[in-house]
């Protein structure tokens, strides 16, 4: 498969998990209050393993498609803006591709754990930016989006990490037995 029919398959997969997640309400969990934002999602997740997993125009597309479902099935105002919906999502898998090849050559999985974090927090922090200056929410608000984002952070380190470390491994495996193949036909 070339690398462009590869980032066409990777960006469609991707964006259907994170359609996926939200339609069928997976992709959302219940936080204690008080939290103005209701659950924590890992609908960003896709997005940040698109970055990594692909390169950044992987994941602004597939944060894109996420900002896009978010817009299309908006419970409130807040979401129901593109500005606060869509154009956020679509820096979640730019930073995080950008923190995993800055650290990647330290080691992949710090590289994974900022790029699960830097990803989470560009999400909240970006949404809750266009939220407050398009006059949705007040400053005083964001302290009760803490626990969110935290429970959201942590959820994405583990599975950037497991996901990440899934696909290199198989990787990895399928090459050594290509390898295995090629010898075995010298033979």
């Amino acid at each position: 498969m070339n690398q462009s029919t590869r980032k066409i398959t990777i960006t469609g997969v991707l964006g259907a998990i994170a359609v996926f997640l939200g339609v069928t309400g997976l992709g959302f969990i219940p936080v204690p209050d008080p939290n103005i934002a209701g659950d924590a999602t890992i609908m960003h997740v896709p997005a940040i393993l698109g970055g990594v997993l692909e390169g950044p125009v992987v994941g602004i597309i597939v944060g894109a498609v996420f900002g896009l479902f978010s817009m299309l099935n908006a419970n409130s105002p807040i979401f129901a803006d593109p500005l606060v919906s869509i154009f956020p999502r679509l820096f979640v898998g730019l930073v995080a591709y950008l923190a995993f090849t800055g650290l990647k050559g330290v080691s992949l999985y710090l590289a994974w754990i900022a790029a699960g974090f830097l990803g989470t927090l560009t999400n909240t922090t970006l949404v809750l930016s266009m939220a407050y200056l398009r006059g949705y929410i007040t400053w005083a608000a964001v302290v009760d989006i803490i626990p969110q984002f935290i429970a959201e952070a942590v959820i994405a380190i583990v599975l950037t990490i497991a996901i990440a470390r899934g696909i290199e491994l198989y990787k990895s495996g399928r090459d050594s037995w290509y390898a295995d193949q090629d010898e075995q036909d010298i033979v």
